[in-house]
């Protein structure tokens, strides 16, 4: 059986990308198999974890090109080389704009560390997110798997999955809580879903 090939796009140490590749090896991904790792630097973890899993990978730096048309011209040749169905943005802090996504529609998802609407959009990425939400006051936060379109977090969403907020809590310790409870649980589940219809 022919299945969605998965491009992974990310930037640092990979832990969303393992949780994927934990899932593929449990067979929890029987519609899509994850053919190439993209990174924005070398330096990223998340290459030694594609090397250790025998997974294709690439480095495609922005700043190597003058222009952003350019940039993204460059990853969609890759992604045309490796045969890619889908891309998982998994921590890529990289920006597609809509010359790249209009060209992958309800091909591209993203995990967000949080419930969109809330906390999205520019500016919320990593811990920030965390620590908006603390500042905030609210009791629960979560993740969001969606599309990835051309507004920041602006995509229709697949999956979402709440994480109670503790008293006590830090953005560093809310971070890996909403990771463990959510983001690991929800992109394996998000993927397949995307990758057993692109199939139909």
């Amino acid at each position: 059986m022919l299945k969605t090939r998965i491009a992974v796009f990310v930037s640092g140490g990979g832990t969303n990308l393992q949780a994927l590749i934990d899932a593929q090896l449990r067979g929890e991904i029987p519609s899509g198999e994850i053919a190439l790792v993209l990174a924005s630097n070398d330096g990223a973890y998340a290459l030694t974890r594609a090397e250790q899993n025998n997974i294709a990978s690439v480095v495609v730096k922005r700043k190597n090109f003058d222009t952003q048309d350019a940039y993204e011209a460059h990853v969609k040749e890759v992604m045309a080389e490796h045969n890619i169905d889908m891309i998982v943005l998994a921590g890529f802090m990289s920006i597609l704009g809509e010359g790249f996504t209009s060209a992958y529609p309800k091909r591209i998802v993203n995990v967000h560390p949080a419930l969109i609407p809330s906390f999205c959009g520019k500016g919320f990425y990593g811990l920030h997110v965390h620590e908006a939400a603390l500042e905030y006051g609210v009791k629960v936060t979560g993740a969001t798997v969606h599309y990835v379109n051309e507004i920041p977090d602006g995509g229709e969403i697949i999956l979402q999955k709440a994480v109670e907020i503790l008293d006590g809590d830090t953005p560093e310790v809310l971070q890996k809580r909403v990771m463990e409870e959510a983001e690991w649980i929800l992109l394996p589940k998000a993927v397949e879903l995307v990758a057993k219809k692109l199939k139909q």
